[in-house]
């Protein structure tokens, strides 16, 4: 019984956190979607320690696992675009790819690029301290 309560707080807590994203949003006319706001605003608590990943863990990992189930709407509404997928297919094809690959291609290089800082510091930290010990 505690473990179900807990589930549905954390899936509450989720909820609770697009809603405010929502009225942000609506608020002061934000021109993103409410939900990468949420995200947003998730990432931040997460980061500064605000909650803690135990604090959702179960919950995300049902969204998470039930993913796909999300997205039947939109494959649904697709249909309704059979015309301009026939006449653009090609190209909308060819812009998703592009973009999935012009994504990619950043987040290996922001990757590349902080991970090379990360072991500069590292680096620089064992010298730091290696010469503090043998003062």
């Amino acid at each position: 019984m505690k473990s179900a309560l807990l589930f549905f707080a954390q899936l509450f807590f989720i909820w609770a956190i697009y809603e405010f994203s929502s009225y942000i949003i609506k608020t002061f006319d934000v021109p993103i979607p409410a939900s990468v706001l949420g995200i947003i605003i998730l990432y931040t608590m997460l980061s500064t320690g605000i909650i803690k990943l135990r604090h959702i863990e179960k919950g995300v990992g049902f969204l998470n696992k039930h993913l796909g189930f999300f997205f039947v709407p939109i494959a649904v509404g697709l249909i309704n675009y059979g015309g301009l997928i026939k006449a653009h297919g090609l190209e909308l094809v060819l812009m998703i790819a592009g973009s999935t690959v012009v994504g990619l291609v950043i987040t290996a290089g922001t990757t590349q690029y902080l991970s090379k800082k990360e072991r500069a510091l590292t680096r620089k930290e064992r010298t730091y301290h290696g010469q503090s010990h043998s003062a």
